[in-house]
């Protein structure tokens, strides 16, 4: 009888599959979750595994042009249904053996890292599914496990920071010190690092291994070449406008009160006006202020008699006149031009 997870289920997807293999069972182990995966399975026996975050078998191959993209493509036409695309290629004459068989153990622990090194995932066993390529190694379930786990310390030794390995790439726009040395592959990482890839598109567009390429990214980060990526918060953050730095009013006008100067100045409004306390008997009352409702004063702009052109305006609305200009220090220009010339 097949074994039967189901989805919503939350187990660590590397016990489920030495559970698996100790039953000998067919078929596939579907892992939830980011990047998730699928480890397919023969008879207890581990034969393919892949991920969205490390590149298949036809990847490798095509990147690295060990095989044309149209080569490739027809094994897959031909071999799909009947799960014999390997097959076809070794018979065919594009691989050998042994490198087909050294090209599948290198996607399996790749994808492996990915698919089984969570502590805990939504994970389904679909009993008798099995992988289009064919069964092309066997490899035993628990050397799989033991490799994630030395996979997992060993990147945790040079960054603990997980969220290298799916957050988008990005270089930082000066290095940490004055000489950086770099191997051929942080070079070609640095190069394609737009802040739009991630590790798993930077894999693919250059036919590396993703453990391999997060490794390598792991190495840059440790030594302050990337940019961190930002923790994610659980909850919703609201959009925050900025402050304003001044605001455009109309022209303010004061508020008079009894007994004081028309200088006390209101956010400009409709019309601005404010409750006067309680005057006293016969208070007196400023020249510019009218009443206006209630016991409010409101300053109102006196009205100018229509002059000749030339006349002076009146003593109460001309104000003080502006200062006399002192005129121009030559000695200063003087200088100025010396200095200017001395520039050319």
């Amino acid at each position: 009888m097949g074994l039967t997870v189901t989805a919503s289920k939350t187990v660590p997807p590397g016990r489920l599959l030495t559970q698996v293999a100790g039953e000998r069972q067919t078929g596939v182990l579907v892992v939830g979750g980011h990047p998730g995966g699928a480890v397919y399975v023969l008879e207890g026996r581990v034969i393919y595994a892949e991920s969205p975050a490390a590149p298949g078998v036809g990847e490798l191959l095509t990147a690295s042009g060990r095989l044309a993209g149209r080569t490739w493509q027809n094994a897959l036409d031909l071999g799909t249904s009947t799960a014999r695309v390997g097959r076809l290629l070794v018979e065919q004459g594009h691989l050998t053996q042994g490198e087909l068989e050294l090209c599948v153990l290198g996607a399996i622990y790749d994808a492996a890292y990915f698919v089984l090194s969570s502590a805990a995932a939504p994970v389904e066993f679909l009993t008798g599914a099995t992988h289009w390529l064919g069964p092309v190694v066997h490899v035993d379930p628990a050397a799989i496990n033991r490799e994630v786990g030395r996979r997992v310390g060993l990147l945790d030794e040079i960054f603990p920071d997980r969220r290298i390995d799916t957050a988008a790439v990005a270089p930082v726009t000066r290095p940490p010190r004055e000489r950086v040395t770099l191997t051929s592959l942080q070079w070609e990482l640095l190069v394609h690092a737009d802040g739009q890839r991630t590790p798993a598109d930077l894999a693919l567009l250059l036919g590396r291994a993703g453990y391999a390429t997060i490794q390598e990214l792991r190495r840059m980060a440790a030594m302050g070449l990337l940019e961190l990526p930002e923790a994610r918060s659980e909850t919703p953050e609201f959009v925050r406008l900025p402050r304003a730095r001044g605001t455009a009013v109309d022209v303010e006008r004061p508020v008079v009160r009894p007994q004081e100067t028309p200088a006390v100045p209101v956010v400009a409004g409709a019309r601005a006006s404010v409750p006067a306390p309680d005057p006293p008997p016969d208070p007196p009352r400023h020249p510019l202020a009218e009443e206006s409702g209630a016991n409010q004063l409101v300053y109102r702009p006196p009205r100018l008699a229509r002059r000749k052109p030339g006349a002076k305006l009146p003593k109460e609305v001309a104000g003080e006149p502006p200062p006399v200009h002192q005129g121009t220090d030559e000695v200063l220009l003087k200088r100025i031009r010396t200095a200017l010339r001395a520039l050319r």
